[in-house]
């Protein structure tokens, strides 16, 4: 019902964009948008934009400052969930292509918008769907963009200025049971050890024994070369440092943190998400079962952390199970010759002229994923300005947007459609474009 409710809401609000003889929609999977805006010149390769419609859900008893889905405002704020995942860029998106129909315009390249309905919970009917009737019409893309990286202002600790970061791939995941049979008793004559006890201990060598770091071998590499430079504490020696001491220098000093932000960006994750064993008090469970969840980073494989767990498990009695999971997404092209990445940059640096613009690596998953097979770079961005607090208000706690964030939202996809009109990108270090 929500959704449909929705649907209604958005013809109503962005009349130009459902009613307009240029723009072609189509429902797919009964819920979710795909949007066609045809281009003048019919040979230039054409984008996609993507966001989602759904949301996580949200209890008004947790705490909120405002009912979570009346989008009140409140001291300059927008409250709601979706406001920053992700009802802020399919209103954006919308928002922007209505101000471009209000004025009459037409895109030289052609291009698609993406709403899916169900990326909360993988994007297997929506985003699944509308690759697979874009791929049976033959459509390549240029490039993809998603939610996924934002502007941080003072999140990353150490840091001089805010910095903005385009997703350049996002990690992989793997769910993994972990379990344990053993004999049933009574609990006044107990085992030496438990059904849950061996578990607990396999659970725990996973804890003690993190994945490999990696920093270096994926994304995050290139997100600290950018970054080095800004690195307060190190500024006067990075002044003078070589190539290669900035990389050293900013791997010292973001691995020092230690933070679990921080550490996710260079190495595969470990999380024990659910435990489950016994069903009454004085009985020794028979079964016992764990399972684990890991996010994997770009330099690992989905086969080698599995072989990894086997390994730091190590103990024939408990079994290990791949219950679901997919390897990290390839690494798009951020160089300067790459049209989506150097576009993407061109807006943001046009809005914001004091951001440093970097490439970085979703450590989430996101609806781009399904996109693979019919593009070769996909990137992850949109310019939600996040500062301390923010991060944990995603999926959390009074999240929230500032209103004059949700301008610059609607701003920069106007702003970005109409750059994406040029045939090929200007030569490196040349304001000159080819028209």
């Amino acid at each position: 019902i929500a959704l449909r409710e929705f649907d209604a809401l958005l013809k109503k609000v962005f009349p130009k964009v459902f009613s307009s003889s240029l723009v072609q929609h189509e429902m797919v999977g009964n819920y979710s948008h795909l949007l066609t805006v045809p281009g003048s010149e019919a040979d230039l390769e054409p984008y996609m934009l993507l966001a989602h419609i759904d949301v996580v859900p949200a209890d008004e008893a947790d705490g909120w400052d405002a009912p979570p889905f009346s989008a009140q405002e409140l001291n300059g704020f927008i409250y709601g969930r979706g406001t920053i995942d992700n009802k802020q860029s399919v209103m954006g998106i919308l928002q922007a292509l209505e101000y471009l129909l209000e004025r009459g315009y037409t895109p030289r390249r052609s291009f698609y918008i993406g709403l899916g309905h169900d990326e909360e919970v993988n994007g297997l009917h929506g985003a699944a769907n509308i690759v697979k009737l874009l791929k049976s019409r033959g459509v390549k893309l240029q490039y993809v963009l998603d939610e996924g990286l934002a502007v941080l202002d003072g999140v990353i600790s150490g840091l001089d200025g805010p910095a903005a970061l385009i997703g350049i791939s996002e990690k992989g995941q793997a769910t993994v049971k972990l379990s344990v049979s053993s004999a049933p008793g009574h609990s006044s004559m107990p085992p030496r050890e438990s059904s849950i006890g061996i578990l607990a201990s396999a659970v725990k060598r996973l804890e003690e024994n993190p994945m490999p770091r990696l920093f270096g071998y994926g994304p995050e590499r290139g997100t600290f070369e950018h970054l080095a430079h800004k690195v307060k504490c190190y500024k006067q020696r990075i002044l003078q440092a070589t190539f290669y001491e900035i990389l050293t220098i900013s791997l010292i000093f973001f691995c020092s943190l230690r933070k679990p932000d921080t550490n996710a960006f260079v190495r595969t994750t470990t999380a024990v998400t659910m435990f489950n064993s016994g069903v009454k008090i004085n009985i020794i469970p028979s079964n016992a079962e764990a399972f684990v969840n890991f996010r994997i980073h770009s330099a690992q494989t989905l086969q080698e952390v599995v072989e990894l767990v086997e390994l730091t498990v190590s103990d024939e009695r408990v079994k290990v199970e791949l219950v679901n999971g997919f390897d990290p997404l390839p690494i798009s092209s951020y160089d300067e010759q790459a049209f989506g990445f150097q576009i993407i940059k061109k807006t943001v640096q046009g809005m914001f002229p004091q951001l440093t613009v970097a490439p970085g690596i979703c450590v989430g998953n996101t609806d781009s994923r399904h996109y693979k097979d019919i593009t070769q770079d996909i990137y992850r961005f949109a310019p939600s300005w996040f500062k301390p607090g923010d991060p944990q208000r995603f999926h959390g706690v009074n999240e929230r947007i500032s209103i004059q964030n949700y301008e610059e939202i609607v701003l920069f996809y106007f702003q970005l459609i109409q750059n994406n009109d040029i045939r090929k990108l200007p030569p490196p270090h040349s304001s000159q474009h080819e028209l």
